[in-house]
């Protein structure tokens, strides 16, 4: 019998020859690799490195393309010599148990939800970094929600669209300036087959336009138990403009927007009734899918023969509607003639005016010069709302206030619901493998609840630093790579690239930023007195040093010239080897950075950040937020968990609210932030921050989880969407 055909069995307890062969060693991973639980699973992830540690890390750490370079008997041979037979079938039983079982949680909670799940829709979800059909914040955000949808069990699916060229690389050329490319996906490398209806056959849905329609195929992805239905154009019978249309996330004009959420709302809808799933709860995370409404009305309205109002108030009562963001970019608009192209034929179909269903998009239904707004048909064909923090939501009842004119601003009927983080997929595999040694057994079951984490204030404080110091390390590391890359193809000097590899000290304290490069989010806020910048981070006892990323949109020329700005930094000898810019910042640089900072800058405008999450992730690994009172960071701070930008107060006139911002900024870095660094005892360790680093983690991790939040989602809004209530009264 050969070596591979010796392994455990099933019981890890007992040791017997069991028979496998390469073909199935192959299959067994290809099972792991085609379900993405193993993106918040690190034994698997570390397993699939094992495998050849150089091409996952050139692969994007993409373990079916990975995998695709192996033959059978190739995979055999380098399973055994990395002794691998027992840890592959370790992971693939705890798939199957996971996929198969059910949960505490959910059974006790969500219960209806069983019959009826909810339909979950978002334009972009960030699950990993192997999977391009996310930009940013709202992504990651809606991948982070069905991972722990999946994690407690609540019955879900999720539609989306499949974006074959996902969102664009992002690299800048010598004078620093972004440029953009945009890359085919190979479909074959990805963990996605063709969805099909009860009957085995391949999806495809058809939306009707006036004077033409959408085809759209159904692909399906596994997010551990939540099913990912992603609606592609590029199919036959579309024109050859159509078949582009779902091709790149955030692109194209007004024109290929409206169409884009037409596929995404409409086509959803479709794709639901195809696979034979009746939802009983539809939430619309941000107003991109809001036509998944006016499908649904229609839907009513033929099969039950509804009234448009009647089913307008069916589909209301069971929809959940999550705005994002109080910026007015971010909330689509459309003019009159394109709603009719687009949505005449079902305008026809559910018998009412161009004027009727204009006014469902407009504040006010009277004034034909207003446009169409997805938000304000989201909030209209909705009966619960909600904004992502509790001063996103003080904004959010203030900006649409009118929507409501006969109530008082404290009863627009706009609640909140913080935002969290799926708190496996964040926290590095060291701070992981420390709370498993000082947390009670199956901590990670109740990681949505406080008492978890108060078992870090057990951990030797000296464990907890080394642990972030490994952290920082790595990061450093990583930093280093991506920085020499740069300058190799920029073609600059054999003398930049290898200075590259040397920049940045892990002795010194450091600022990590990254995000998205709106103009609000003012990334070059700490430029504003450059003397006294350049103070800080020259002082030879205490200095200071930043690592930054992000993109700015295409069309974003003033985000673009403040990247170009923080990138030109490194020519200037002031800064040079203290200030860096990672290109292209996604999933993966986001967790190298989150994992590995001392400091998290967070400075936006407030209060135009709605929630924000990266300062969350930080938390789990021991990094301490430094953040304008805005978004999440207004109720979490408590003087002790972190560090606060100013006091939350506002100046209408925005350039002194900058000047007042900035100068807030800088008392704080050199008031509490540095000396705390730097106060260390006889054994090198800054006691007082280490404190700070524990009371964060106690107080912050289990509150801004995503396991708290989708358990809110479903008390507060799934179940009695979806009927599931024993007992309420009205108020």
């Amino acid at each position: 019998m050969s070596q591979a055909e010796m392994t455990r069995t099933e019981d890890e307890n007992v040791t017997a020859p069991v028979e496998l062969s390469a073909e199935k060693l192959h299959e067994k991973c290809m099972a792991l690799a085609n379900n993405l639980w193993w993106t918040w699973q690190p034994d698997v992830f570390n397993l699939f490195r094992d495998l050849d540690p150089i091409r996952w890390r050139q692969l994007d750490h993409n373990p079916i393309a990975l995998l695709r370079e192996f033959t059978p008997d190739r995979l055999e041979t380098r399973v055994a010599e990395m002794v691998l037979y027992s840890r592959i079938n370790h992971a693939y039983r705890r798939l199957k148990e996971y996929m198969s079982s059910s949960t505490p949680w959910a059974d006790t909670h969500a219960g209806v939800l069983g019959s009826k799940p909810v339909a979950y829709f978002s334009a972009e979800f960030g699950i990993h970094e192997s999977i391009q059909i996310y930009s940013g914040g709202l992504g990651v955000l809606s991948g982070d929600h069905i991972k722990s949808a999946s994690g407690l069990g609540v019955p879900l699916v999720a539609i989306g669209l499949f974006y074959d060229q996902g969102y664009f690389k992002q690299h800048l050329n010598e004078e620093g300036y972004q440029m953009e490319e945009y890359q085919d996906t190979k479909v074959e490398n990805l963990p996605m087959k063709h969805a099909v209806d009860p009957e085995g056959k391949p999806i495809t849905v058809t939306v009707e336009l006036k004077g033409g329609k959408l085809l759209a195929k159904v692909w399906q992805m596994n997010v551990g138990r939540v099913p990912l239905f992603l609606l592609d154009c590029d199919v036959d019978g579309n024109s050859p403009e159509d078949r582009e249309l779902t091709s790149r996330l955030y692109g194209g004009d007004e024109r290929t927007r409206i169409r884009q959420e037409m596929v995404l709302g409409v086509g959803g809808i479709k794709a639901l009734k195809a696979l034979g799933i009746t939802p009983g709860v539809y939430h619309l995370n941000e107003g991109h899918s809001a036509f998944a409404t006016l499908e649904a009305v229609r839907d009513h309205m033929h099969e039950d023969g509804m009234s448009f109002d009647d089913a307008l108030r069916e589909v209301a009562k069971r929809t959940v509607f999550t705005t994002h963001t109080p910026v007015p970019a971010g909330h689509d608009r459309f003019d009159a003639g394109l709603i009719e192209e687009h949505l005449g034929h079902l305008r026809e179909s559910i018998s009412i005016s161009h004027e009727q269903l204009m006014g469902l998009g407009r504040v006010d239904t009277n004034n034909q010069h207003e446009t169409f707004c997805m938000t304000v048909l989201g909030l209209k064909a909705s009966r619960r709302a909600n904004a992502v923090s509790q001063l996103h939501g003080h904004v959010s009842r203030s900006m649409w206030a009118h929507l409501w004119p006969w109530r008082v601003e404290e009863e627009i009927p706009i609640g909140h619901i913080t935002n969290g983080v799926h708190i496996p997929s964040w926290i590095a595999w060291q701070m992981q493998q420390l709370y498993d040694r000082h947390f009670p057994s199956g901590w990670y079951h109740h990681m949505g609840e406080p008492d978890a984490w108060q078992f870090i204030h057990e951990v030797d404080p000296g464990e907890l630093w080394e642990t972030h110091a490994t952290l920082k390390n790595l990061l450093l590391q990583f930093v280093r790579r991506r920085i020499s890359r740069q300058c190799r193809r920029r073609g600059e000097s054999d003398d930049a690239v290898e200075r590259a590899r040397t920049v940045l000290d892990p002795n010194v304290l450091t600022i990590g930023f990254a995000r998205r490069f709106a103009t609000y989010k003012r990334a070059d806020l700490f430029l504003t007195d450059v003397d006294r910048l350049v103070e800080m981070m020259s002082d030879p006892k205490r200095p200071v040093q930043f690592i930054f990323a992000g993109k700015a949109h295409p069309k974003d020329e003033p985000g673009k010239a403040k990247i170009k700005k923080i990138q030109n930094l490194r020519h200037d000898p002031q800064f040079r080897d203290k200030i860096v810019f990672i290109e292209d910042y996604d999933i993966n640089v986001c967790r190298h950075m989150i994992q590995g900072v001392d400091v998290w800058l967070n400075n936006p405008r407030q209060p135009l950040e709605a929630s924000g999450t990266s300062g969350q992730k930080v938390v789990l690994n021991g990094g301490l937020n430094c953040s304008i009172l805005d978004g999440w960071w207004a109720e979490a701070y408590d003087g002790r968990n972190g560090f606060a930008i100013g006091t939350g107060r506002t100046h209408t006139d925005t350039a002194k609210q900058d000047a007042r911002d900035a100068e807030d900024l800088y008392k704080v870095l050199e008031n509490e932030v540095i000396p705390l660094y730097y106060d260390r005892d006889v054994d090198g360790l800054p006691r007082d921050w280490i404190k700070r680093m524990m009371y964060s983690i106690s107080t912050l991790a289990w509150r801004f989880s995503a396991h708290r939040m989708v358990a809110d989602y479903t008390k507060l809004c799934y179940v009695p969407a979806a009927g599931g209530l024993s007992s309420q009264m009205p108020t």
